[in-house]
């Protein structure tokens, strides 16, 4: 499973965790603007805005997990099994793949406002990329600088979510995670006061009781209170190594170990890799499960009025530094 989230400094910030039981080898890539990007049932967008993010490229062709284009609008998709729907090619509407989504977005698309216009008369029909590689399902987040919207597309149609917390995880839907945040409107950062009874004494033991009930486990409807309390509730310098840093912290608070997941046959669900993007800068830092060490690239070093993608792969073996 996976989270996404947005945080807010001096610049903006855009990221993910990326939990799964397998790698597909994902490279960090830059798509710049005279890329031809083709789709099945789209027009060609031979010119586009460039982008960045975390992508398997096959067929010269970047899947893009998540990523930022070059007006600053990220955007990510996130497992949703059971729940996503996508229906067959409707000529009346524009069709776009699952895999397509995300550059059929951030090519055209600067603004929050463009995308909900974009996604006026859009679908996500189900189209695989390959036999090799069938539809996954998903969901998505989008976010510029000021807002962001969560798009799923179920039995009932294309549902455009304002999110107003800046969060994703997984199932259910965005609309039953927004509900439950009620459950947990009295914790607080606080030392606790006694609401309990007048008639008793009660001592503040430790530390943080003022967040007694938050979830810890792993599942998808308490990472996603877990990541809105500790966002919602960060406080960071406004430098970009702290901001980052700190962005880091809130999707470690989140993060899945091996062996807390069992996915049967020997296989464990972990944090393979997360993310951080600077929306104003366009660049991509990141660090995978055994390389905690935080690497960057910036799109802005590269030919963005060229025409092949560039990749980077993942840094993922851990460097210690020997102090002494």
């Amino acid at each position: 499973m996976c989270t996404a989230v947005t945080y807010k400094t001096k610049n903006h910030y855009f990221g993910r965790n990326l939990d799964l039981e397998y790698s597909y080898q994902e490279t960090v890539t830059v798509t710049p603007r005279n890329f031809a990007f083709s789709f099945r049932k789209a027009k060609e967008l031979k010119t586009h805005y460039a982008m960045i993010g975390m992508a398997y490229v096959s067929q010269d062709y970047p899947l893009y997990y998540d990523a930022i284009n070059e007006k600053g609008l990220g955007m990510a998709g996130l497992n949703f099994p059971g729940n996503a729907y996508y229906p067959q090619v409707n000529e009346s509407k524009v069709n776009v793949a699952p895999f397509e989504f995300i550059p059929y977005v951030l090519g055209q698309c600067a603004t929050i406002a463009e995308v909900k216009e974009l996604l006026r008369n859009l679908q996500i029909a189900d189209i695989s990329f390959s036999e090799d590689l069938p539809v996954s399902p998903l969901h998505w987040i989008i976010a510029d600088k000021d807002s962001s919207i969560t798009v799923e597309s179920v039995k009932n149609g294309l549902k455009v979510y304002d999110n107003p917390v800046g969060v994703l995880t997984n199932n259910p839907t965005f609309d039953y995670h927004m509900m439950n945040l009620n459950n947990y409107m009295a914790l607080s950062t606080e030392v606790p006061v006694n609401n309990f009874s007048k008639e008793l004494t009660f001592n503040v033991y430790s530390r943080g009781m003022g967040a007694l009930g938050l979830p810890g486990d792993l599942s998808s409807a308490s990472r996603f209170v877990k990541a809105t309390f500790t966002k919602m509730n960060s406080i960071s310098e406004i430098s970009e190594n702290e901001s980052i840093s700190q962005f880091f912290h809130i999707l470690d608070s989140v993060c899945q170990q091996r062996g807390c997941v069992h996915m049967g046959d020997e296989k464990y669900e972990i944090t393979i890799y997360s993310s951080c993007c600077n929306l104003e800068e366009g660049i991509y830092y990141y660090k995978t499960y055994d390389n905690s060490q935080i690497t960057s690239v910036n799109m802005y070093h590269e030919d963005l009025d060229g025409e092949t993608l560039v990749s980077y792969p993942l840094m993922k073996k851990l460097n210690v530094y020997q102090q002494n």
